[in-house]
């Protein structure tokens, strides 16, 4: 695909340039410049407690020297295993600061996950809180992984007065940790590693070849590996995203209320609120009510959810007494948008949702509905910035398809991985070359593009059902089951037939105090879908449908549950 054929420059919106430059940069730079220009504002809420960001760079620098005192030089991997809290941030850009690298994990992680990703991202030190849902597994990690050090904040130290004084009369559970005489050698405390003068030794860090982060992702063949995002990539994917936006009116405020271990809120809601000076408003977890809350209270302007949070903010029962109206725009990604949840959400709060499309290889983000252009429900949007989307037949994995035609969608661009670390292979497999030298990212996700430029992905192809010989898209159906009033969540996949191969299945819950029957479903989609697509089995369960760690519906759980597997 030769630039003039980019179907997307025809209908471009004024704001970004597509074609725009973007040198090579460090993120912790950024940091810097921020800090400096706007060192009085607000940077960071946190359950009521503020920081500004000359409080946050000081503490930043600090977490750097206490790094660099212990070892930490280029390429040193250093874990984070932290609900969203100052620290979160505090220890990602002082991490970055030094040149070692940051490895997200997520802090509902089992003891076996953690312990296969110590050791296959060669983690030597990690960073938590000293609360007994974390501490409990990184002590047996200390004494069972390659795990050498653990450096330990103190939870009540992030909370404000009187939260940190009845923080433990509360909540004595989550203070139980003793520590243990045979890995107390090993466990740092924050407080003894921020006793240094905050000076910090440039670190010789190669925008371009040096890792910055470790993304863990199952990728396109299920098997966790982590991701090599460079300091370029991670950079660039910030500021892709921040040119789609409008610039700051003033103090602007993103609500984080996915986790910073999760690529799109490490990106969005972390990286790309601090190249725009935003103040990041964040909680340790998704709740609905205190989300709600926190927006009619911190009227915040930007927030981004998967399509599971709009789903359950649409639905809530009480959503009227709830003053919703500071939102101007809302990122929704992680999974696809359906239509009908978009609409609700938009209808009933007036703010703009606009849907991205990427994947932890591209730092994530790849495609965005235009704020400034036509944002086209259904669709995963225009490329980004010096980002090419060719869709690419999925057999030869070489032939770009005719437009409206389907294929693989494969990503080309300056956020685009370095590979999977220690996994040369499957990067191999995922990272093919191009006949002008460079490299294509294949996504493994099924999609068409239109004549002008917007995407449409369809589904991915390990969930693509396979009836009777003919091709059925999941997402579809789900879309058309979306449309009827009742339904407030929905899964379809595919369960082995020995006959047809596989059939079709949905299940779906409904919203409170609604009903619905199999049949009166299946007369609803009659003119929506067609025989092959229309479930051959469908499942209303009255609690709410099996969902991973970030809130995303989770498909593959529900056919393990119906399998046995699970």
């Amino acid at each position: 695909m030769t630039e003039q054929n980019y179907p997307w420059l025809e209908t471009y919106p004024p704001k970004p340039d597509w074609h725009m430059e973007i040198s090579p940069g460090l993120m912790s730079d950024v940091f810097d410049k921020t800090a400096a220009r706007l060192p009085d504002s607000q940077a960071f809420e946190f359950l009521g407690k503020t920081y500004d960001w000359a409080t946050l760079h000081a503490a930043v620098n600090k977490f750097a020297a206490g790094l660099q005192a212990h070892g930490v030089t280029k390429g040193t991997k250093v874990g984070l295993f932290l609900p969203n809290c100052p620290l979160s941030l505090i220890a990602y850009y002082g991490i970055l600061k030094t040149g070692g690298t940051v490895v997200n994990f997520n802090p509902l992680y089992a003891r076996d996950e953690l312990a296969a990703q110590i050791e296959d991202s060669e983690t030597d030190i990690m960073v938590t809180l000293d609360l007994a849902m974390l501490m409990d597994k990184m002590e047996e990690m200390l004494s069972d992984t390659r795990l050498s050090t653990l450096i330990v904040g103190t939870f009540t130290d992030y909370l404000p007065f009187p939260k940190n004084i009845l923080f433990p009369v509360l909540k004595p559970k989550d203070q139980r940790w003793v520590i243990k005489s045979e890995t107390a050698r090993r466990i740092v405390f924050l407080k003894d590693f921020l006793k240094n003068d905050g000076q910090v030794k440039p670190a010789p860090i190669d925008p371009l070849e040096d890792v910055a982060v470790l993304q863990y992702t199952g990728g396109t063949t299920g098997t966790p590996k982590a991701a090599m995002l460079t300091h370029m990539n991670i950079y660039t994917n910030a500021v892709q995203a921040y040119a789609s936006f409008p610039d700051p009116q003033g103090h602007e405020k993103m609500l984080a209320v996915l986790p910073f271990f999760h690529v799109f809120a490490m990106t969005v809601c972390l990286n790309m609120a601090v190249l725009a000076g935003m103040e990041i408003i964040t909680i340790p977890r998704f709740d609905l009510n205190d989300t709600l809350d926190i927006i009619q209270k911190k009227k915040p302007n930007y927030m981004c959810g998967v399509p599971a949070i709009f789903s359950a903010i649409n639905n809530h029962q009480k959503l009227k007494i709830f003053d919703l109206s500071s939102l101007d725009f809302c990122i929704s990604g992680g999974a696809p948008l359906p239509v009908e949840v978009k609409k609700k959400f938009e209808a009933k709060t007036g703010c703009t949702v606009v849907e991205g499309y990427g994947l932890s290889e591209s730092s994530p983000v790849a495609t965005v509905n235009p704020p400034f252009g036509e944002n086209v429900a259904g669709s995963i949007g225009l490329p980004l910035p010096q980002t090419i989307i060719e869709i690419i037949d999925p057999d030869d994995k070489i032939t770009p398809v005719a437009l409206g035609e389907r294929g693989e969608v494969c990503i080309r661009g300056p956020q685009v991985m370095k590979g999977y670390f220690n996994r040369p292979d499957e990067t191999a497999n995922v990272l093919r070359p191009t006949d002008d030298g460079g490299l294509r990212l294949h996504t493994g996700d099924i999609a068409y593009m239109d004549a002008r430029g917007y995407t449409y992905i369809v589904d991915r192809i390990k969930d693509l059902i396979i009836t009777n010989g003919y091709n059925v898209y999941p997402r579809h159906v789900e879309e058309a089951i979306y449309q009827h009033p009742n339904v407030e969540e929905c899964i379809v996949a595919g369960l082995p037939d020995p006959h047809r191969g596989e059939i079709v299945k949905a299940w779906i819950k409904l919203k409170e105090g609604r009903e619905l029957s199999a049949e009166e479903l299946k007369s609803f989609l009659e003119e929506k879908i067609s025989k092959i697509e229309m479930p051959k089995q469908i499942e209303f369960r009255d609690k709410p449908l099996p969902k991973t760690m970030i809130g995303k519906l989770s498909r593959k759980d529900v056919v393990a549950e119906e399998l046995g597997e699970s």
